[in-house]
């Protein structure tokens, strides 16, 4: 079982910058894949990023490529998110997962390749 607590999120100016952290209880947080996922008033949850266990591989949704950053410390079971040149549109509730497999591709992006979730920090851009 891992638990994920996310922190860092708040109001912030569009083409500010905010720095999410999650931070994972837990013996085998390298083992795991971690994502960032969010989640608009009426929409879906959607893909932000995704890092691999030991932090090698990284993917990010298209509207975020370029602005956000996902990185790892596995010593101190923790996984951030950058979010640089924030936008309105960006504002949403931003979960982190963690996935026991090995994930490739496309199914980093899957919200059902994660098997463990935070309860969702919100985000809010002002234009």
């Amino acid at each position: 079982q891992v638990q994920l607590v996310e922190s860092g999120g708040g109001l912030v100016q569009a083409g500010g910058s905010q720095r999410l952290s999650c931070a994972a209880s837990g013996r085998t947080f390298s083992s795991y894949a971690m994502g960032w996922f969010r989640q608009a008033p009426g929409k879906e949850r959607e893909f932000v990023a995704a890092i691999s266990a030991g932090g090698s591989v990284t993917s990010y949704a298209d509207s975020v490529k370029g602005r956000f950053t996902i990185s790892r410390i596995n010593a101190k079971n923790t996984v951030y998110l950058q979010m640089n040149s924030l936008k309105p549109e960006d504002t949403a509730i931003y979960y982190c997962a963690a996935g026991r497999r090995t994930l490739n591709g496309s199914q980093r992006s899957w919200v059902n390749s994660y098997d463990y979730w935070g309860q969702g920090t919100q985000v809010t851009v002002s234009s």
